[in-house]
C-alpha cells in the first residue's frame, strides 16, 4: 500500500498516510476497496494484476472525458500506476446513498445531455475493455461498419475459439444495414457499460456513473443495455425523452446492441447467455 500512499501524495500535493482499508463487494474483475487516511480523506481504490494497467488507464481518460462534458457526473481520477506486482487506480470516493425517483429522472435528462454532445469520429482514441474482454476502438466514420466489425464480429470470434459458432449470425452481419434505414447515428460520447451496478446517486440524492467502458458512438447502445438487466425506472426514460427524444426504430436495435453484451457475456461467464445470444440472433434474422 506505500506505493499507493505515495502516489496520492505526489497527485495530490498533501501527504496521505493510510488509517484503515475496507474492501468494498460487487465487482467481478479487479479487488475494490475504500481507504481512508489519517486526515479522513478517502479514495476509492481498484487492483489488479500489473498487466491490466492499460485498461486502468483507459478507463481514467474515460472518466475524466464524462466529467469534463459537465453533464453527468463521475468519479474524479485522482491516480493510477503499477507498484508491488499489481496496478491500481485511485478516484474520489462518493458515498452512496438511497435511490429515489427524482434522481433516476435526473440522470435521465444528464445522460441525454452527455448523449447529446456530437463527437468527432466513432471509435475512440484508444482501446479498452468490457469487463475483462479486450474492446478495440478504431477511428471510424461510419458507425454500421464499425459496430459490425469491432463489436458483433469481434465477439463472434471470441466465441468461435470457445467453440461456440451461432446459427445466422452472417446472415445477420451481412444485413446490418437494413437496421438502419432512415437513421443516421452521430458519434455521442458513451459510457459503454450502462446497467444499473454502474449508475448510482449520492448521500445527497445526486446521480452519477462510474466502471466506463467508453467509447463515440450510438446513443442507442448506451440505452438499450440499461433495459439487459433492469435497475432504471420510468422516471429515467421519460425525463430521458424528454431531453432527447429516441428513433422509433430503437425498440428493434435495442435487441441488436443488447446482442453484443449478450455474446460478451457468453465469452466472460458461459451458461445461458449463449441461448440468449442465440435468441436475439433468430428474432434479428426474422425480421430482415
Amino acid at each position: 500500500m506505500n506505493e499507493i500512499e505515495h502516489a496520492i501524495s505526489d497527485a495530490t500535493g498533501c501527504t496521505f498516510r493510510s488509517a484503515s482499508s475496507s474492501s468494498i463487494a460487487g465487482g467481478c474483475i479487479n479487488q475494490a476497496s475504500r481507504i481512508t487516511g489519517e486526515d479522513e480523506r478517502q479514495y476509492f481504490i481498484k487492483i489488479n494484476q500489473p498487466s491490466f494497467l492499460p485498461f486502468f488507464e483507459a478507463e481514467a481518460h474515460a472518466l475524466t472525458e464524462i466529467k469534463n462534458t459537465q453533464t453527468v457526473r463521475a468519479p474524479e481520477v485522482i491516480t493510477y500506476g503499477t507498484g508491488s506486482d499489481q496496478a491500481y487506480l485511485v478516484l474520489e470516493y462518493i458515498e452512496e446513498g438511497a435511490t429515489s425517483s427524482a434522481g433516476q429522472a435526473e440522470l435521465g435528462t444528464q445522460l441525454a445531455r452527455l448523449h447529446r454532445v456530437n463527437q468527432p469520429f466513432f471509435g475512440w482514441s484508444m482501446d479498452n475493455c468490457i469487463g475483462a474482454t479486450p474492446q478495440p476502438n478504431p477511428r471510424s466514420d461510419d458507425w454500421v461498419s464499425f459496430y459490425r466489425d469491432h463489436r458483433l464480429v469481434h465477439q463472434f470470434e471470441l466465441a468461435a475459439r470457445k467453440g461456440r459458432k451461432f446459427e445466422g449470425s452472417q446472415t445477420l452481419l451481412d444485413s446490418l444495414d437494413s437496421f438502419f434505414y432512415n437513421y443516421s447515428p452521430h458519434p455521442s460520447l458513451l459510457h459503454g457499460d450502462l446497467w444499473g451496478g454502474n449508475a448510482s446517486q449520492d448521500s445527497k440524492g445526486n446521480p452519477f456513473i462510474f466502471d466506463p467502458a467508453s467509447y463515440y458512438g450510438d446513443r442507442e447502445a448506451d440505452l438499450a443495455f440499461t433495459y439487459m438487466f433492469g435497475g432504471f425506472s420510468s422516471s429515467f426514460y421519460n425525463a430521458y425523452e424528454r431531453e432527447l427524444p429516441l428513433d422509433s426504430g430503437f425498440k428493434q436495435r435495442k435487441t441488436l446492441y443488447n446482442l453484443y453484451h449478450e455474446l460478451n457475456h457468453f465469452n466472460l461467464f458461459g451458461g445461458g447467455y449463449a441461448s440468449s445470444a442465440q435468441s436475439s440472433i433468430n428474432q434479428l434474422v426474422h425480421t430482415v
